[in-house]
């Protein structure tokens, strides 16, 4: 058995703190050899002196003297962006477990790439911005790219030993919980509070990803997202409401069998798959009582609802930069939503009016391109806020 040595990029968000679970969980197969987070010092601080990790970023430089009077003194510390790319190319690591909410994880994971460092993903911004230059330049390299996020990873499980490609597949079925407000009437919509749509049913996840789950815009970018990480056409990729969470994914293939993974509703088990592929660990996650569970539950999505899965697909298929303005205008009306400026459906309206004032454009590999068009979109979106 192989021990994977691992840095965390996002090691205080709730991704990471459920790899450094794994990482208790099965010392034998995962050491910790690098760990990075925003401003979190006194978590992060904890952290490395509790796994002994001497190769540390703190993305804010404000905090760095704070954090040097709680670590060992040999302890490196670097920070900013060229801290994390400093982490994602260090020399002892074998994979980088990629969990930075925005796009401050592309420039790492771009490097991590060219220093042949094995990727596990969990920030969709990447796959969604740059899924065509990230996984071309990870097949050039020979990298693996491994996905984090539950429903993914779910994919990635069902396809494996189906050696004959993405041509055997009929659709990739993405599971979504439906959120807080799955049945709630949609003329109720408007009044939704910051509190109710932080009150999700299943997952305990940060602020941002659990109110995305709330208007459905992150199964929109998971649908982008498996679009690249499987080589997908994007109207193969579909969407089923689950609301008991149970079932993570599920693969058609062209005969019309499907295969799905299913676990408990927990994050270590896709980051122990990550970690630990292609074999399987034990561990002492909790196991599935299918006898206890009796039945699962199954619905079609609110497409004109929730139009944030519709708005995905339409970028999906338009390809280049579209998908990087979606998620681009979901981040500002997000932010706008917390800051009590915008209402709940004045997310997706936002997003919406933006992608049709702008005209997306063939990013060809440049990476200048992309956060050019990522920035218009911001710039456009907070227009709109301001009228």
């Amino acid at each position: 058995m192989n021990r994977k040595r691992v840095v965390i990029l996002g090691s205080t968000g709730s991704i990471g703190t459920s790899a450094l679970k794994v990482a208790r969980d099965i010392p034998e197969r995962m050491e910790v050899v690098g760990l990075a987070a925003h401003s979190s010092v006194e978590t992060l601080a904890a952290q490395v002196n509790e796994f002994g990790v001497k190769n540390v970023c703190l993305f804010d430089a404000s905090g760095v003297d704070r954090l040097r009077s709680l670590v060992p003194s040999d302890t490196r510390i670097s920070c900013g962006l060229d801290g994390l790319c400093e982490l994602a190319t260090l020399e002892k690591a074998d994979m980088v477990l990629v969990s930075i909410i925005g796009t401050a994880g592309l420039k790492p994971t771009l490097q991590a790439i060219e220093a042949g460092k094995d990727l596990a993903i969990a920030s969709k911004e990447i796959l969604v911005m740059a899924g065509e230059v990230v996984m071309s330049r990870a097949a050039e390299k020979g990298i693996n790219v491994l996905p984090v996020d539950s429903e993914h990873n779910a994919i990635f499980q069902c396809l494996q030993g189906n050696h004959s490609g993405a041509e055997q597949v009929s659709r990739l079925i993405l599971t979504a919980s439906g959120g807080p407000f799955r049945t709630t009437p949609v003329e109720q919509l408007e009044t939704v509070t910051l509190a109710q749509a932080l009150k999700h049913p299943t997952w305990t996840m940060g602020r941002k990803i659990t109110i995305d789950s709330a208007t459905l815009f992150n199964k929109g970018l998971e649908m982008i997202e498996a679009r690249w990480l499987f080589g997908i056409p994007m109207e193969q990729v579909d969407v089923i409401v689950h609301p008991q969470s149970i079932v993570h994914s599920l693969v058609e293939f062209r005969d019309g069998s499907i295969l799905a993974q299913l676990s408990s509703s927990d994050m270590c088990f896709p980051i122990q798959y990550a970690v630990t592929w292609p074999e399987r660990t034990p561990n002492s996650l909790k196991k599935l009582n299918l006898a206890e569970i009796a039945s699962l539950r199954f619905e079609a999505p609110r497409w004109g609802d929730f139009p944030a899965l519709s708005l995905a697909r339409q970028c999906g298929l338009i390809g280049g930069t579209a998908p990087a303005m979606y998620n681009a205008a979901n981040e500002v009306a997000v932010q706008a939503f917390v800051e009590g400026r915008l209402s709940f459906p004045g997310i997706w309206r936002t997003v919406e009016k933006t992608l049709s004032l702008l005209s997306p454009r063939d990013y060809k590999g440049s990476l200048e391109l992309i956060l050019e068009d990522d920035a218009l979109a911001r710039e456009t979106a907070m227009s709109l806020l301001t009228r």
